[in-house]
């Protein structure tokens, strides 16, 4: 049986300062999410921008990649694959997440995001 390709490119703006947790000297995460945002126009041909959020998780060496050089706003582009979990919420409901494994990270920390 082959294997499917499961990658994902992304280039937006990260919408928070990342949040790391340090678990040993060695292994550490980190959890942020990005905005991407698509522009096209609507049935009356008004320009509609329409923002999509993605959440990112970074492991160990990637973590020390983005620590203090992305914050809320930073432009950056990442390769990764989607990972999906499910689990049960404090009103005892399933639930699914969907979120991206980033593998590879490039900043673009001259690029701000633009203000509206």
């Amino acid at each position: 049986m082959e294997n499917s390709k499961n990658e994902v490119t992304l280039e937006g703006y990260a919408g928070s300062d990342p949040v790391i947790t340090k678990f040993s000297e060695t292994k550490s995460m980190a959890r942020l999410s990005i905005a991407r945002n698509e522009f096209y126009k609507n049935a009356n041909g008004e320009l509609v921008n329409e923002t999509h959020w993605f959440n990112l998780v970074f492991w160990n060496k990637k973590v020390s990649l983005i620590d203090g050089l992305v914050k809320k706003g930073t432009k950056f582009c990442i390769t990764g694959k989607l990972s999906t979990n499910t689990y049960t919420d404090k009103k005892n409901e399933k639930r699914t997440s969907t979120e991206i494994i980033v593998n590879t990270v490039e900043i673009r920390a001259d690029e701000p995001e633009p203000s509206a």
